[in-house]
C-alpha cells in the first residue's frame, strides 16, 4: 500500500493562496496537486485523474511546489514554445519586408543575402537552415518551374505526334 503524504497547515494556505491568485493553467493545477489530496486524501493516481494529467506530473508539481516554498511556474518554466528565438516574430515579419517587396515585383529571392543580412541584425553566426525555417514560418515556399511551359498548346502537340512522319530506323 502507498504511504500517505503528509501536509502542513502552513502548505495548505499557500496552495489556497496559489489557487485563488492562479494567472495560469498550470498555476491551477500545481495548487490543486497539493489541496486535493490533503483536504480529501486522495491517491497521487486519483488526484492525476481528477486534474486530467499523469501521475508524474502531479508528483512534480507537489515536487517543486516544496522544493520552492510555494513559488510556482513563472512563464518562463512552461514547456514548448520558442525559447532560444533570436528575434520575435514581429521583428522576424519586420526583417523580411525588404525581401517580399522583390519577390512581389518578380525578382528571385536568394538565401545567400539573406542570411548574411540575418546574421548581421541578430550579431552571430547561425546556420542557413535558420533562415530556411524562418521563410516557412511566414509561409514562404521554394517556388518551382512548372513542367509545362504557359504557352504550350496541348492539341498542337498530339497533332503533331499523330501527323508527324514516323523515324526510320535500321534494323
Amino acid at each position: 500500500m502507498a504511504r500517505t503524504s503528509t501536509y502542513e497547515e502552513q502548505e495548505i494556505q499557500e496552495a489556497i493562496r496559489l489557487v485563488e491568485s492562479a494567472k495560469t493553467l498550470q498555476q491551477l493545477r500545481q495548487g490543486q496537486a497539493i489541496l486535493i489530496p490533503a483536504l480529501t486524501g486522495a491517491s497521487m493516481e486519483a488526484t492525476a485523474r481528477i486534474l486530467g494529467l499523469g501521475r508524474n506530473q502531479v508528483c512534480v508539481m507537489r515536487r517543486t511546489f516544496r522544493e520552492h516554498g510555494g513559488t510556482t511556474y513563472s512563464d518562463k518554466d512552461r514547456r514548448g514554445g520558442r525559447h532560444r528565438e533570436l528575434l520575435s516574430p514581429d521583428e522576424e515579419k519586420a526583417f523580411l519586408a525588404p525581401w517580399l517587396e522583390q519577390a512581389k515585383n518578380g525578382g528571385v529571392i536568394v538565401i545567400p543575402p539573406i542570411h548574411a543580412a540575418y546574421e548581421e541584425r541578430v550579431g552571430k553566426k547561425v546556420p542557413p537552415s535558420t533562415v530556411y525555417r524562418m521563410l516557412a514560418r511566414h509561409g514562404w515556399r521554394k517556388v518551382t518551374p512548372d513542367t509545362r511551359h504557359p504557352k504550350a498548346k496541348p492539341e498542337a502537340q498530339e497533332d503533331f505526334k499523330k501527323n508527324s512522319r514516323k523515324s526510320s530506323r535500321k534494323s
